[in-house]
């Protein structure tokens, strides 16, 4: 297991896209900032979609532009995006990465995106070639990697597969997306040696939501196979309008505790991440699935016997 992991805080958009109320953009910009805070370097700010689809996200420019201007070796904005043409308003932002998605199921592909699987694939490649032209970093999550709500399973082959053409388009990063909570430790370590046989050396990057309480052991599982980053939510929130029963991200405070008392570095400050879900707790209106936040911190790690 590497001996520091990198937190990639997704809150202000996977985590906030499924909500049914608007959430303001300066509430936005100040969850953004509140987890600059904590210590998180990598966040996912908003992503570039249809307002029609995903109308929590039609202020991705406003929120790009009220955030403070920085370095991407101080913080890196990611802007997630569908197609080219969300890749272009991308451009026109300060975001500092793209990060395509593509989907692994043609059942959740025809849903999510309005396209094939094999479509998605092509998509994610033209934005990796736009970010690289303007200098802007690329990657690309593989979304039902563990199973569609549609299709079923998903085989690990078509993953690797996946991930090889990824891996010979530049990208310099594959996430692995578990979209509606089915994965369990063995099956992501089976995924995991997949996509490290066909694209070696590329870092790889998991995303789980907790919709049938899995998602902490899968984060652990996925370390150990080799995973340098993890994706987490504040206070767990998150879902897909286009995924039935698609329920909260893994929640960052619960991973950073596990991290923490496991003596693995991130440079995130736990008990700023619980502050900010109880502050995000009260914009909402309602508790946040997160456990850790409820209940509160204990000693960073064990005493020696």
């Amino acid at each position: 297991m590497n001996a520091t992991v990198e937190l990639v805080e997704v809150s202000a958009r996977d985590g906030l896209q499924n909500e049914p109320g608007v959430f303001a953009t300066a509430d936005k910009i100040e969850l953004i900032e509140r987890a600059i805070g904590a210590g998180v370097r990598r966040i996912e700010v908003a992503s570039f979609v249809s307002p029609t689809r995903v109308p929590q996200m039609a202020d991705a420019e406003a929120v790009c532009a009220g955030l403070k201007p920085r370095d991407v070796s101080e913080v890196c904005y990611i802007g997630l995006v569908l197609n080219k043409r969300g890749a272009l308003r991308a451009l026109e932002t300060q975001v500092h990465e793209l990060g395509a998605v593509i989907a692994a199921s043609d059942g959740f592909a025809t849903r999510n995106q309005g396209r094939t699987s094999e479509e998605t694939v092509e998509d994610a490649l033209e934005i990796i070639r736009l970010a690289r032209s303007a200098g802007r970093r690329a990657q690309a999550v593989i979304s039902t990697a563990f199973g569609c709500p549609f299709d079923g399973e998903t085989a690990p082959s078509r993953i690797g597969a996946i991930a090889r053409r990824l891996a010979d388009s530049g990208a310099h990063e594959i996430g692995l997306g578990d979209t509606i909570g089915v994965a369990v430790p063995s099956h992501v370590r089976r995924v995991m040696e997949e996509v490290s046989s066909a694209a070696p050396g590329l870092p790889i990057r998991l995303h789980f939501h907790d919709t049938r309480n899995t998602a902490v052991a899968n984060v652990w599982a996925g370390l150990e196979a080799g995973a340098r980053t993890i994706d987490a939510s504040i206070g767990g929130i998150g879902g897909c309008p286009f995924a039935p029963a698609a329920t909260g991200n893994v929640a960052s405070e619960d991973v950073q505790y596990l991290l923490d008392r496991s003596g693995v570095a991130t440079g995130v400050r736990l008990d700023a991440l619980i502050e900010t879900a109880r502050w995000l707790s009260g914009r909402m209106g309602r508790p946040l699935p997160g456990l850790v936040s409820r209940a509160g911190p204990f000693p960073s790690a064990p005493r020696p016997d």
